[in-house]
């Protein structure tokens, strides 16, 4: 298996969590995807209670706190990213209604029917998309929502070269509309459905990496695992801006019956 075939999961998981803290985004999106995404949910107040689950450092919840009023849990399994995550809500001021706790998004601290809006940017892959919206469902209201974002293919055919690459990170990547129909099986009314513009990929994900990568690699100066690493980040960038007509990120959001 060549470097650049060497899939994210078989790293350490302390250098990958190290090298994603030095960016503000762990996953592609931006603050104005993540502001459109929360103008589909409605009945939101001060006493509302947010978990978003796989936070990272908070890109995305401290602007989802800047333009909601209730209270949020971020839930993320690396204790680096939670760290970072509660510093920036107490740098804005936030600390008071949001929160982070280190966890696995796999045994959530959450009563049944507690929460009013479920979010997760780029994060539900370590789950799997179609066990996590089936698992959280039961953390949800009556008429609360859930908000994912989700790779997934655009076209049913794609080239061998990207296919392969995706299959193998995370083969429970499918297409849209397949999406949204495990969606409706799992009890949620499709309320939204948009692709994240390249831009969240280009501008506010992999442009970030590269100063991120370079002094990555000055302070692992001939660590083998960490030169693989951003080897790797690379090969996945080149990916993107060689294939993204065929895939993406999208946003889905559902309402629970």
């Amino acid at each position: 298996m060549s470097d650049e075939n060497k899939s994210i999961h078989q790293f350490d998981l302390k250098l990958i969590y190290e090298y994603y803290s030095t960016i503000e985004r762990q996953g592609p999106g931006s603050p104005e995807i993540t502001i459109k995404a929360l103008s589909f949910i409605d009945n939101l107040t001060n006493e509302s209670k947010i978990a978003d689950i796989g936070c990272g450092t908070g890109g995305q919840t401290m602007v989802i706190a800047n333009h909601t009023s209730g209270h949020i849990t971020g839930i993320d399994l690396s204790s680096i990213f939670i760290d970072l995550f509660n510093i920036n809500s107490q740098k804005l001021n936030l600390q008071n209604r949001v929160n982070g706790i280190v966890c696995s998004m796999d045994n959530l601290p959450f009563q049944n029917e507690e929460l009013d809006l479920i979010w997760s940017e780029g994060a539900i892959y370590n789950i799997g998309f179609e066990r996590g919206i089936n698992e959280w469902y039961k953390f949800l209201k009556k008429g609360a929502f859930l908000a994912v974002s989700e790779a997934s293919w655009f076209t049913e055919k794609r080239p061998v070269e990207i296919d392969e690459f995706w299959n193998n990170e995370y083969p429970e990547i499918d297409t849209i509309s397949n999406k949204v129909a495990q969606m409706e099986k799992a009890g949620y009314i499709p309320i939204a459905t948009f692709v994240l513009p390249e831009n969240c990929w280009t501008e506010h994900f992999y442009a970030p990496q590269v100063s991120a990568q370079e002094k990555f690699l000055r302070k692992y100066l001939g660590n083998k695992s960490a030169e693989e690493l951003v080897e790797n980040q690379r090969h996945e960038a080149e990916l993107y801006y060689k294939y993204k007509d065929f895939y993406g990120y999208v946003f889905y959001i559902g309402k629970k019956i």
